[in-house]
């Protein structure tokens, strides 16, 4: 099969192999996946960069990807959960990720049944953004009745996260370009904030929770606006000491990561506050709540920008580098 493969890390370019590498087959828990499409996302050209290596120490040659959408084409001794020809998507486990390939052989806990109304490319686009929200959302342990800020919510996670919190009874302010107003307010926003004409640090203040999608730089004003004893999750700080021990890294690496986030630390501990860094694991159980959420009636918001072929893909991880997408890059296999 054709897979597109890096042989080693790279911080400069992006130079992915398409090669021929053999149909795995499936050990007696997982799945053979024939991959229909798979998105690609910022984490893939972390991953070439070697920026998550002390988080999963990845051996090469690394045949890529994150997160797909296909069709089920064996299954292994003990699975119980799908049959062959099942339609499913998921993100593929940490150890072991793969999607940049024509077939993969997947845990069957990391995989859930695409919702009927989602095509592959569409369904592609879902798993890493809405296991990143629902992830976010149970380490803050969210209430019904509190508010959360969800910082640059115009994007493709905003898209999920904004619709889950809704679900959960949060109240829910962003910030982002005029232009997406409309299309944020219809999935749930209680307010939206211009960032041309005001700065959200102004506007806000006692929020409950933070769910931060920009990093270092904001992450001063983004402590401003919540409350004392509130929880801040990240997506693009520093992991710190707290993910270390809830990922089961080693002692040393938790020694190591409690030095590198202690600054976000040091911040959150001047109004008791909380700093978690998260970075998304598997879960097919969790992929499988989001039918209770959206239906036909009330559908999951996907956007997909390009669709790429499988020998285009350092174009695509080259166009998700350069960012300002109005929606996910897509491989298409199918």
């Amino acid at each position: 099969m054709r897979a597109a493969v890096l042989t080693q890390y790279d911080k400069q370019k992006i130079n992915l192999e398409i090669k021929e590498v053999s149909i795995p087959i499936p050990k007696e828990n997982e799945v053979l996946v024939k991959i229909y499409s798979a998105a690609v996302n910022p984490l893939d050209n972390m991953i070439i960069r070697g920026e998550v290596k002390l988080i999963v120490p990845y051996k090469m040659p690394l045949v890529m990807g994150n997160e797909f959408s296909g069709v089920v084409e064996k299954v292994g001794t003990s699975v119980t959960r799908f049959n062959a020809e099942d339609r499913v998507y998921g993100r593929m486990p940490l150890s072991k990720i793969g999607a940049f390939a024509e077939y993969a052989a997947i845990d069957e806990n990391a995989l859930a049944i695409v919702p009927e109304y989602l095509t592959h490319d569409e369904a592609a686009t879902v798993p890493l953004t809405a296991l990143t929200a629902m992830q976010a959302f149970e380490i803050m342990n969210v209430k019904a009745g509190e508010s959360i800020f969800i910082s640059g919510g115009t994007g493709s996670l905003g898209a999920m996260a904004i619709p889950l919190a809704k679900s959960l009874g949060l109240t829910v302010y962003t910030n982002g370009s005029a232009d997406n107003e409309e299309r944020v307010k219809t999935l749930g926003a209680d307010r939206f904030i211009d960032y041309k004409k005001e700065n959200y640090a102004d506007v806000l203040s006692n929020i409950d929770y933070v769910l931060d999608t920009l990093g270092d730089k904001e992450l001063p004003n983004e402590f401003k606006v919540l409350k004392e004893g509130g929880k801040l999750v990240s997506l693009r700080g520093l992991p710190n000491g707290r993910f270390a021990k809830r990922a089961g890294l080693s002692p040393f690496k938790q020694f190591l990561f409690k030095i590198v986030g202690s600054k976000y630390d040091k911040m959150a501990g001047l109004k008791n506050q909380t700093y978690d860094f998260i970075f998304v694991h598997e879960d097919g159980k969790q992929l499988k709540q989001l039918e209770k959420l959206f239906s036909a009636e009330n559908p999951l918001e996907t956007s997909i920008d390009t669709v790429f072929t499988l020998e285009q893909v350092n174009k695509a991880l080259e166009k998700v580098k350069q960012g300002r997408s109005k929606g996910k890059t897509v491989i298409k296999f199918v």
